[in-house]
């Protein structure tokens, strides 16, 4: 099971051509997707327009869900904040220590955008989606 952070999904629904909006873009409908409520949220904010939002969020609310919260990961969560932070690293938003957390409890992996999950990738463990931008043919 894959999860997508919100820094692709943003990305994804402002049109924005990454390596990561593409994987995502090839992969919808093929590939087990999941959302959460912490990135639904952090997406579903963020639009302007009443018809931007619905569509949205007609699209994110017909992909498999499930809760991102509760005492346990909340608990993990810390854990991995300080582990991080006795490593020298800052994780610049808890909802990203959260997010990583998740992944690693269920063993999903992660796409994302975010140079804040590449510490959790390092000393956590946490399982990522790699992509490559797509070289022109014509670049040598």
């Amino acid at each position: 099971m894959i999860l997508v952070d919100s820094s692709v999904w943003i990305d994804y629904f402002n049109g924005k051509k990454t390596a990561q909006t593409e994987w995502l873009d090839s992969s919808l409908g093929n590939t087990p997707i999941i959302m959460g409520d912490l990135i639904l949220a952090e997406v579903l904010q963020g639009f302007q327009g009443d018809g931007d939002f619905k569509t949205a969020r007609g699209l994110l609310l017909g992909i498999p869900f499930m809760s991102m919260g509760g005492r346990e990961l909340a608990l993990e969560s810390a854990m991995n904040y300080r582990r991080l932070r006795k490593k020298g690293v800052t994780v610049r938003k808890t909802i990203d220590v959260m997010i990583g957390t998740f992944c690693i409890h269920h063993r999903f992996s992660l796409l994302h955008d975010d140079r804040d999950f590449d510490p959790m990738v390092k000393f956590l463990g946490l399982e990522v989606i790699t992509v490559h931008p797509k070289r022109d043919p014509g670049l040598r």
